[in-house]
């Protein structure tokens, strides 16, 4: 959340700059009239800082536990720390290295955390502020860090080094102690081989003074730190990987590479107490047990009223290949062998007590998977898990695309938790969630948010974004709609891997009417609409659009309107019943003569009955056909209006426009036969609907007998880039070798050049002919070459008329030309404000027609009219390149602004802040950039992240008040804002991670023990460790690095006694420095005094014999 310097540039700065360049159509209904709008977007409004990261830690590599804070620390491959307290209560750090994180330890109640990294650096974090910082570091010189300790109320750490040495490090100066551990010492004299790395350090949790070393080869030490000498050392044949202390302190457990676990008694090293391999197979001849995976890790936990718990993970029988990860519940006589969805990291037991030396009483395990966390109660019957509050199944599907809607309708998130909330799974544990530390932050944002995501298999979550938390309202699956691939027989098992022909590509929802449209990588587009009511769809609402590039031959303007042929499904003959919409003429069948596939789609559509609980339903199923053996090609924009009942897509063939409630396809054009439109003698477009029926019916099987080759492939999340690759295409050299595919040769350079996708679509009521004064329905589209045309739509005006009569469509030709595709359209009023999209309110679809009260279209508050020579509209156009304003209806450029040269624009919105509108932009150079409207003069332009790989181009978004997201990683979404006010406002709204908690009291040692000297031995380790008597530790070993956290965290403190503290001592030093400034002033004042009494002492000496006269 580190803010960053803004550049900002200065409010006055005209359009005339060298950036930006003002193309003032006309005086009269140009810049004239545009100098009374008054603009309220100032650069003071922006600033640009991190928010929230949420979803589940990218590669996690270390785990910890506050057993009294109740605080989870997640460390990850790549130096990320994340912090969970109670849901809600999250936070993200990073290590500026990027090293690997090893190992974390908590100061157990103290509000700080060790992180030991790869790079051989420990950290110490503050966690008594909101925003965690560094206090101290050291890097070490000479030696890898392989272990770390640090016992329970101590400020000693001990750090274990893959040389076999042990060095003491001083958690509160982080300065290394003079007391040095080395192998060479702890092992016998007799041993010749060097012991390599120490795997384990630990105390006898009876008496501080013994410490338990492990070596890697299998031999372990107890140390005695006074005496400075091994007490005992213990050997085994099989190399060691944990250890686990008796809480008594008389026995302790290690785990083998060879899947055993071997007991020890302390006073005992000659063998092993016992034994026991708990998943070899035992031979009935005695002898030993075939060896087995290695237990990579071991906990012994007592009870006090009970038989203790181990629990260990791998050691697993070589036999099981393919078995997935497990865990071990070894607890009396039973075994519980619990499956994990994914490999385990590493795992933690929760006691009820954090004395090590006390019945441990373990209630629940938290165990980090690869991806995901999971926490096992061992209280209950069946070890169930508990229900996990954090949003950490973003990735479980990849994300494949996600918008973000700020400012929602209030009742559209009850509506979605009360249908997501049935969709629940059961089974839980009964107990509340046992990581329950931190606070909530007390400010909160006024307007709610909503994210919603596409994935890999087809699915859609819905989650609720509001007040800086993440939460799943909604999952919606629309893979449902098709029938479930066969298995082998259709597809190769590398296939099944590779594709993914579900994926989301693009969605687009209208909050208010709750209508969803969707389209995915195999060329479908779905139309939901919402419902509380359970309904089942005997047959799904099937409109397959033949979409190709090439051009007929030109007909007749007197018969090209009329001429369609009919398209028989698969399997049948042709005839009226059975024929599917299609625009094109075509003289080629549904199977040419040698044998290409044509007029079937991608997806087979379910034909059992679909039954669809409350939620999103599926109104309409649109699929693209392939077309004389070629595949169609993928959705490249998309837009729904719930108050015209229609849908718009289009790729590199060309646009298409539905009628959803009729069910019927209103346009089907190529992008030549659009840009030719305005020329009547030219072609003229061609209606669908003479002579066709919208298809209910579904494709034949004869899509089953295809090839795997032949089958439409879709991407894996890592590479759904298609919209983006499609746009590339049309760029320079350089652009292509980094954002598109390798490209055949024989892809000519005219192709290129007329290789002209649908970028970008918008329905608007707007003024679209010059000549008109009344705005009427309109569909803006925007091309990859820089062309927005209008399309004006007759819709009729009742609920009965609108059911029976056809939309008319009448084309208005281009209306202006960027540079670079059109990314974002939108509208603005007279005054300069945005004028919202019209829609319907949402009402039930599946009520009774008596019941059913259907609301009438919304309008804006006032309908736009123009008198002549005066305009009363402004487009707002934004393409890759630049951004241009236009007026309507005159149609003239006002303002245009070259937002970049270099680069691109990856993602353009128009948005709402709560001081104006203005538009956003996030360049591939990772320029993030705001200009206002309607004059675009640059507020903000911040250098924040650069374009790394594909995944933040496919999920970067903007919303309204300030906020934006992207994919951080494969698992996580980074929330940002951009916002002033947001920023000002972040450290109230922001949790708390410390909160001032007691520290339980330590076990009560009992009479006899107290007595006779049986309970636990303290030991104070200043004595042993200090620099009176162990000296000063080598220079050249470690470099001690104060962190950036000193004095920015102790100002930063939110709450403690550390907090206090630190103010205080700021307080003094500032009280100190004034002070010293008092007493130079006043020493210099004195001086003065004392020259200006010798001065005048002289004065009077000279004139002191002199009479009046003389003077």
């Amino acid at each position: 959340m580190k803010k960053f310097n803004i550049r900002k540039v200065l409010d006055g700065l005209t359009a005339a700059s060298s950036s930006s360049s003002a193309a003032a159509a006309s005086p009269q209904s140009g810049n004239r009239e545009n100098d009374m709008i008054q603009e309220t977007l100032q650069s003071e409004h922006f600033q640009l800082c991190k928010t929230l990261r949420h979803g589940f830690p990218y590669q996690p590599s270390s785990m910890a536990f506050d057993p009294v804070q109740k605080i989870l620390a997640i460390g990850t491959q790549s130096g990320a720390l994340r912090l969970f307290g109670r849901a809600g209560v999250e936070c993200y750090c990073q290590h500026e290295s990027g090293s690997a994180v090893i190992q974390l330890e908590f100061l157990v109640n103290e509000g700080a955390l060790v992180s030991a990294l790869a790079d051989d650096s420990i950290h110490l974090w503050n966690l008594r502020q909101k925003l965690p910082a560094i206090l101290h570091s050291l890097k070490f010189n000479r030696e890898r860090i392989t272990f770390c300790h640090l016992p329970f109320q101590s400020k000693w750490l001990y750090v274990g080094t893959e040389r076999g040495n042990i060095h003491i490090v001083n958690v509160e100066s982080f300065t290394l102690s003079g007391y040095v551990i080395m192998w060479n010492k702890a092992i016998e004299l007799s041993s010749k081989t060097h012991p390599g790395p120490v795997v384990h350090i630990s105390d006898n949790p009876m008496d501080e003074g013994k410490l338990l070393i492990g070596f890697e080869c299998g031999i372990v030490v107890l140390w005695d730190l006074k005496s400075k000498k091994a007490d005992y050392r213990y050997n085994y044949d099989e190399a060691i990987h944990s250890v686990a202390w008796h809480h008594e302190g008389k026995q302790f457990v290690c785990s083998h590479s060879d899947g055993t676990l071997t007991t020890w008694n302390v006073r005992a090293p000659a063998k092993p107490a016992q034994i026991i391999t708990p998943h070899g197979k035992q031979p009935k001849d005695g002898k030993k047990p075939e060896p087995c995976k290695p237990i990579l890790k071991v906990e012994y936990k007592t009870t006090r009223a009970g038989d203790p718990f181990m629990i260990l993970c791998g050691g697993l029988s070589y036999d099981t290949v393919g078995r997935r990860a497990c865990l071990t519940v070894m607890h009396g006589k039973s075994t519980a062998v619990l499956e994990m969805d994914y490999p385990i990291v590493d795992f933690l037991t929760l006691c009820e007590t954090p004395y090590p030396n006390d019945f441990q009483d373990p209630y629940a395990v938290v165990v980090l998977l690869e991806k995901d966390l999971v926490v096992i109660d061992l209280a209950q019957i069946g070890y169930p898990i508990f229900e996990n509050p954090y949003p950490l199944s973003i990735h479980e599907s990849p994300v494949t695309c996600c918008e973000y809607f700020a400012d929602c309708p209030a009742e559209v998130i009850p509506a979605l938790y009360s249908v997501g909330s049935r969709q629940k799974r059961q089974g839980f544990s009964k107990k509340e969630w046992p990581v329950s530390g931190g606070n909530w932050g007390q400010g909160t944002l006024s307007f709610s948010e909503i994210i919603i995501t596409g994935h890999a298999d087809g699915s859609i979550k819905f989650w609720d974004a509001s007040a800086l938390m993440l939460q799943v309202l909604y999952k919606l699956k629309t893979a449902k709609v098709f029938e479930k691939p066969r298995g082998k027989e259709e597809k190769s098992s590398t296939e099944i891997v590779d594709e993914d022909p579900f994926a989301i590509q693009i969605l687009s929802w209208c909050p208010e009417s709750r209508v969803l449209c969707v389209a995915g990588v195999s060329a479908h587009v779905i139309v939901y609409r919402f419902s509380k009511q359970e309904v089942t769809t005997e047959v799904v609402q099937l409109l397959e659009v033949r979409m190709q590039c090439e051009l007929n031959e030109v007909e007749s303007p007197e018969g090209g309107g009329e001429q369609a042929s009919a398209v028989s499904t698969p399997g049948t003959s042709s005839s009226p019943q059975t024929s599917l919409p299609q625009s094109h003429p075509s003289t080629s069948s549904n199977n040419s003569s040698d044998g290409l596939r044509d007029n079937v789609p991608c997806l087979k559509v379910r034909s059992s009955p679909l039954k669809q609980s409350p939620g999103y339903q599926v109104e309409l199923l649109i699929q693209l056909v392939w077309v004389s053996g070629e595949p169609p090609q993928q959705i490249t924009s998309l837009a729904v209006n719930s108050a015209y009942g229609l849908v718009a897509f289009g790729n590199g063939n060309g646009l298409a426009v539905v009628d959803y409630l009729q069910k019927t396809l209103l346009l089907n054009m190529s992008i030549a036969e659009l840009n030719g439109s305005t020329d009547p003698h030219h072609r003229q477009p061609r209606s669908p609907r003479k002579a066709r029926q919208p298809s209910a019916g579904l494709c034949d099987g004869n899509d089953a007998s295809a090839t795997p080759e032949e089958r439409c492939k879709s991407p894996t999340s890592a590479k759904i880039s298609r919209k983006i690759n499609m746009i590339a295409d049309q760029k320079d050299d350089a652009r292509d070798n980094s954002f598109s595919r390798s490209r055949s040769s024989s892809v000519t350079s005219l192709e290129r050049e007329s290789r002209e996708v649908i970028s970008s679509l918008y329905f608007c009521d707007s003024l679209s002919k010059k000549s008109e004064t009344v705005a009427v329905p309109s569909l803006w589209v925007g091309t990859s070459l820089g062309s927005m045309l209008t399309i004006a739509l007759t819709v009729p005006s009742t609920p009965e008329q609108r059911m029976q009569q056809p939309v008319g469509v009448c084309f208005c030709g281009s209306v202006v030309r960027l540079k670079g595709g059109i990314l974002r359209m939108a509208q603005l009023d007279a005054s300069g404000t945005l004028l919202p999209h019209i829609y319907e309110p949402w009402y039930e679809p599946n009520a009774p027609e008596e019941e059913k009260e259907r609301p009438r279209r919304r309008q804006p508050t006032s309908p736009p009219s123009s008198q002549e020579n005066q305009d009363c509209q402004y487009a707002v156009v934004c393409s890759e390149k630049q951004a241009k304003v236009v007026a309507l209806p005159s149609q003239n450029c006002i303002y245009e602004h070259n937002i970049t040269e270099a680069s691109f624009v990856l993602r353009a919105d128009v948005v709402m802040m709560t001081a104006g509108v203005g538009l956003a932009c996030f360049c591939a150079n990772g320029h993030i950039m705001t200009l206002s409207l309607p004059s675009l003069r640059p507020l903000l332009d911040v250098n924040y992240l650069p374009l790394t790989d594909m995944r933040i181009a496919r999920t970067f978004c903007f919303s309204n008040q300030g906020q934006a997201l992207y994919l951080t990683s494969p698992t996580e979404i980074q929330r940002i804002t951009y916002s002033q006010e947001t920023c000002d406002n972040l450290q109230e709204m922001l949790g708390e991670l410390f909160t001032p908690v007691e520290t339980p009291e330590a076990p009560n040692r009992g009479f006899f023990k107290g007595l006779f000297g049986g309970g636990a031995q303290s030991l104070d380790r200043e004595d042993l460790f200090g620099e009176v008597a162990a000296g000063k530790a080598s220079r050249s070993l470690a470099q001690h690095i104060p962190g950036p956290g000193g004095m920015e965290g102790m100002k930063g403190a939110a709450s403690g006694v550390v907090g206090e503290l630190a103010r205080a001592r700021i307080a003094l030093d500032e009280r100190g420095q004034k002070l010293g400034e008092l007493e130079e002033r006043t020493a210099a004042m004195m001086a003065s005094a004392d020259s200006f009494s010798r001065h005048a002492h002289d004065i009077m000496l000279k004139y002191k014999d002199k009479k009046w006269y003389q003077l």
